[in-house]
């Protein structure tokens, strides 16, 4: 089984952690986290786990939705 980088983990907490700014800043968008830091951001998870791992060469980084509410499911 392949080992999740501490780094990885560090980061997403971040993210859950920012959530309530990255709403504001992100809506209804994926974000990649790095560094504690978004590095990039789209409608489009692929192209944003693309440009992610173009930008840092890693293969695990953290991509969430953040979901600004208005949706009905």
């Amino acid at each position: 089984m392949e080992k999740i980088p501490k780094e990885f983990w560090e980061d997403a907490k971040w993210a859950e952690k920012h959530y309530s700014e990255l709403v504001k800043k992100f809506p209804d968008e994926w974000v990649a986290v790095v560094n504690r830091e978004v590095i990039t951001s789209g409608k489009d998870l692929a192209k944003v786990k693309e440009e992610a791992k173009m930008r840092t060469g890693r293969e695990k980084i953290p991509t969430i939705f953040i979901e600004c509410g208005d949706h009905v499911y």
